[in-house]
């Protein structure tokens, strides 16, 4: 009518919602993110709240076991950051009083152990190395003072500490009421699309978070008890930093290998190949046996667009969204693999009446003959 195309409307108006939705998202970027890492913790503890669950009396509430639960997570978590938290602080505070002299042009450069092969190019290497490292710290202090200036706010803002325990908390309690009730709005086909949907993320989510925070420890574990033992400068700080660095794909963990050989250089530490060699056969061990094992049930997604979404999440949302890049591109990718799927499963009537480009045409030419 009016030569007006409804499909045409259709998507002007889907694309118009869809940005609309995007910005209203990019807005509201810190409280989303204060509910995304309430529900990458619910997924962490939500295991505990199932083994609890196996063994809870019948008399005894759902609410009760949840509560106790995270009681006890936050107890240990308290414990364990006043265990090893006081001594990491301890390393950063000596290294970052003795990098200074490390970086030093006038230092004693066979401090530095080489293999024999590479003493010939002893000073030109060392050169090029303290270049870099000066340079990268002249850069990294703008960075760390927006860091620290971004912690003292969050101190300042305690209420996000307790906010994230809290949300998750209610999510764990609420979220499956919550899910059969907006899925109960929805028409049959949709309903049918996004439980698939919904179930797939559940599953994606919970196994990513899961084996990030597995592959996380069992690299602080293995470096602190490696590098203590080899008597490795600054153990427990450099494990720590490698931990964290897990969390960011391909990146991280080779940003972690760089500065463990770096610092440990710097600070005379002589068996640089023997940390080097462990760090190989740990990185083997855990790229081709631990991490397949850990994200079996995970979806891929090709390193090139890992990369492309690490730097579109810095942009975006800084450290945090480098380390939510990942699980939003996979999630990206399940609902469209989802949505193809539902569209071809659709019968061939449905089809044709919607979004073939004819098929307004159709649509009119049935209406005729009914009237006829």
């Amino acid at each position: 009518m009016l030569g007006f195309d409804s499909r045409i409307a259709r998507i002007v108006w889907t694309i118009f919602i869809v940005s609309l939705l995007l910005f209203l998202l990019y807005a509201a970027r810190s409280t989303l993110l204060v509910v995304v890492f309430a529900i990458f913790f619910s997924y962490l503890v939500y295991p505990l709240i199932q083994l609890v669950e196996r063994r809870r009396p019948a008399r005894v509430p759902r609410t009760v076991s949840i509560a106790l639960v995270f009681v006890v997570v936050i107890t240990v978590l308290f414990i364990a950051g006043g265990m090893f938290g006081t001594k990491m602080v301890d390393e950063a505070t000596r290294l970052g009083q003795k990098l200074p002299d490390l970086l030093n042009s006038s230092n004693d450069a066979s401090q530095f152990p080489l293999p024999t092969f590479l003493e010939p190019m002893r000073e030109r290497l060392l050169g090029l190395i303290r270049t870099q490292v000066q340079s990268g710290t002249k850069d990294a202090l703008p960075w760390a003072q927006r860091v620290g200036l971004g912690v003292m706010h969050a101190a300042s803002n305690l209420i996000y500490v307790v906010l994230i325990p809290v949300l998750s908390f209610l999510l764990i309690k609420e979220a499956p009421g919550i899910r059969s009730n907006i899925l109960s709005w929805m028409p049959e086909p949709s309903r049918t699309l996004w439980l698939a949907i919904t179930e797939d993320l559940d599953v994606l989510l919970s196994g990513y978070v899961r084996a990030l925070l597995l592959l996380s420890m069992a690299t602080l574990v293995c470096y602190s008890v490696a590098f203590g033992l080899m008597g490795v400068p600054y153990a427990l700080l450099l494990a720590g930093i490698a931990a964290v660095l897990e969390f960011i794909p391909f990146v991280g963990p080779l940003a972690a290998v760089v500065l463990a050989v770096v610092v440990a250089g710097f600070s005379g530490y002589e068996h640089l190949l023997l940390l080097v060699g462990f760090i190989l056969l740990y990185r083997l061990f855990q790229d081709y046996v631990l991490n397949p094992y850990l994200m079996s049930e995970g979806v891929e997604v090709s390193p090139l667009l890992v990369i492309v979404g690490l730097l579109v999440g810095e942009e975006l949302g800084g450290v945090a969204g480098i380390f939510l890049s990942v699980p939003v591109m996979a999630a990206i990718k399940i609902i469209l693999v989802r949505a193809r799927a539902s569209a071809r499963a659709q019968p061939p009537s449905a089809i044709a009446a919607s979004p073939g480009i004819t098929g307004t045409m159709r649509v009119q030419e049935e209406s005729r003959r009914r009237d006829s």
